[in-house]
C-alpha cells in the first residue's frame, strides 16, 4: 500500500480556528505523518499513479474535495464528496469534543474518561463513514480514516 507524505488543507476561507481546534488539527496531521495507509486503486481501467502521495483537502460548493497527486505535483486523482452524510457525525464529534474540553479543565478522571470513551465512539463512526464513501476512490485503514475523519472535522467546523 502507498501512504501520504504531505496534506494540505484549505482552509483560506475559514473563520481562524480555537485554540482546541487547532490542537486537533495539529495532532491528526502528526499521526496522519507519522503512520497512514492510503493507495488509489485502478479506475475505469485508467493506470492511477503509484504513490506516495500529496493530499490536499477543501470544501469547495458544499462539497469535500481530494485532490490527490505524486511526490512530483502531477495530478493521481480528484474526487468530490458529499458532505451531508458527514453532516451530524461531526456535529456530534464537535458536541462532544466541546464537552470533553470542558471537563478536562473541571471533572475528576473517571467524569473525563466516560466522555473520552464516548468521543472515541463518534469519530470511530466517522472513520467508517469516510472509508464507506471513500470506496472504490481510494484504500485506507482505520487510523488513517480516524486521522482525515479529524481534518475533514476542522475543515467542516468553519464551513
Amino acid at each position: 500500500m502507498s501512504r501520504i507524505t504531505h496534506i494540505d488543507l484549505d482552509d483560506a476561507n475559514l473563520p481562524p480556528p480555537t485554540p482546541e481546534i487547532e490542537q486537533e488539527r495539529r495532532v491528526a496531521i502528526f499521526d496522519l505523518m507519522e503512520e497512514n495507509v492510503f493507495d488509489l486503486p485502478k479506475r475505469d481501467d485508467r493506470d492511477v499513479p503509484d504513490g506516495p502521495y500529496r493530499l490536499s483537502l477543501s470544501i469547495r460548493d458544499k462539497r469535500l474535495v481530494f485532490d490527490v497527486q505524486t511526490e512530483a505535483g502531477q495530478p493521481a486523482a480528484q474526487f468530490l464528496l458529499s458532505l451531508g452524510p458527514f453532516r451530524q457525525t461531526v456535529k456530534d464529534y464537535w458536541a462532544i469534543c466541546k464537552s470533553y474540553f470542558d471537563a478536562v479543565k473541571n471533572l475528576p478522571p473517571a467524569q473525563i474518561e466516560t466522555i473520552d470513551m464516548a468521543r472515541r465512539g463518534i469519530h470511530d463512526e466517522g472513520a467508517r463513514v469516510l472509508v464507506e464513501r471513500l470506496d472504490g476512490k481510494a484504500q485506507v485503514d482505520h487510523d488513517t480514516a480516524r486521522r482525515l475523519f479529524t481534518l475533514i472535522c476542522v475543515l467542516h467546523f468553519g464551513g
